[in-house]
């Protein structure tokens, strides 16, 4: 609506009691959030990233900032929102109070797929794959346990409750013969794992995100630890079944005590997601935004560094958005494969 058809709308309240005052108070809301109007307003953007403290959300917050000041004359606000996770985002990029968010790989997989306890499929896409998340069992050095299959009957901490982790922590255990009832399974957040590990309230805890965790670095620097290996076979087949799966190691001396490369896996990498419904060149000139400037999200999270040429197009199962498409065949960086 412009203002002059505001005004004229307001008119059909005159004589009315605080008509006055009512059209002062609209016309100057129209001047502050008149974001669509195409006048000289701001058009606000809600990027949804996961709980304050994690890497979700300083990325997030990271590619806003950075959005923010770099857009020229797009007009845009650009806010991180705090977030339960993948889940929920998934959910309010569907009903459009999310423009773009961040998500694991793995939990988006099943998502558009509606399968394993999504009751419908959802439209998300991929905008650019950002970095691996990567996961391992980890327990003391001293534990008993010495295979994954040896979790069974075990308290196992997987991660903060109602996140999706269980969408890849599933098929790991399958894989090793095992299922998600087998286990204990206990939830909290990263510190948590920290505590639990540390007092011996769980055996086991799954440690995931991008390389070096935090929650790994504190566990290894107060007790001496061991990192689970998974089978080769069943590594083998989770990559060959899954294509958010896979390889991915992590170099000894990364954690306190562990100074042997580590046959790790790639659990479902982190990605910037959209639905399929959000503007063509929108999400074009995000896209363009965050990577000629993925310098610069970087200097505020390393983990960021792996917003490289291989990474952003990398597939996932999850179909790509026609609009961050465009841009990448513009790049140089989009291939028929």
């Amino acid at each position: 609506m412009t203002a002059a058809a505001l005004r004229s709308h307001l008119s059909h309240f005159a004589g009315t009691p605080n008509a006055s005052r009512l059209a002062a108070a609209a016309l100057c809301l129209f001047a502050v959030v008149g974001c669509n109007s195409g006048e000289g307003g701001r058009e606000f953007i809600s990027v949804g990233t996961a709980p304050i403290g994690g890497v979700f959300y300083t990325v997030g917050s990271a590619v806003c900032d950075v959005i923010n000041e770099a857009q020229g004359d797009l007009g845009w606000r650009v806010s991180a929102e705090s977030t339960g996770g993948s889940m929920e985002n998934i959910r309010l990029l569907s009903q459009g109070k999310l423009q773009f968010a961040m998500s694991n790989s793995s939990i988006t997989y099943f998502a558009v797929r509606g399968e394993e306890g999504w009751e419908e499929t959802h439209a998300t896409q991929s905008v650019m794959t950002l970095f691996p998340n990567v996961a391992q069992f980890v327990v003391p050095a001293a534990s008993e346990i010495q295979s994954i299959a040896d979790l069974k009957g075990k308290r196992v901490y997987l991660g903060p409750e109602g996140a999706g982790f269980e969408y890849f922590v599933r098929p790991i255990l399958e894989a090793h013969g095992l299922t998600l009832d087998e286990i204990d399974a206990r939830y909290g957040s990263q510190q948590s794992a920290v505590d639990l590990l540390g007092d011996g309230a769980v055996d086991a805890a799954m440690i995931g995100g991008g390389i070096p965790s935090p929650a790994l670095s504190q566990i290894a620097q107060a007790n001496p630890v061991r990192l689970v290996p998974f089978d080769e076979e069943a590594q083998a087949k989770l990559i060959a079944d899954y294509p958010f799966f896979e390889a991915a190691t992590i170099p000894g001396g990364t954690y306190d005590g562990l100074d042997e490369d580590f046959a790790g896996l790639n659990v479902g990498s982190a990605h910037l997601v959209t639905d399929a419904s959000v503007d063509e060149e929108m999400v074009y000139q995000f896209t363009k935004l965050v990577w000629e400037n993925r310098a610069k999200i970087a200097e505020r999270h390393r983990a960021a560094r792996a917003i490289t040429e291989k990474n952003v197009v990398r597939k996932s199962g999850v179909p790509f958005h026609p609009g961050a498409i465009r841009f990448y065949e513009e790049a140089g960086l989009w291939t028929a494969e």
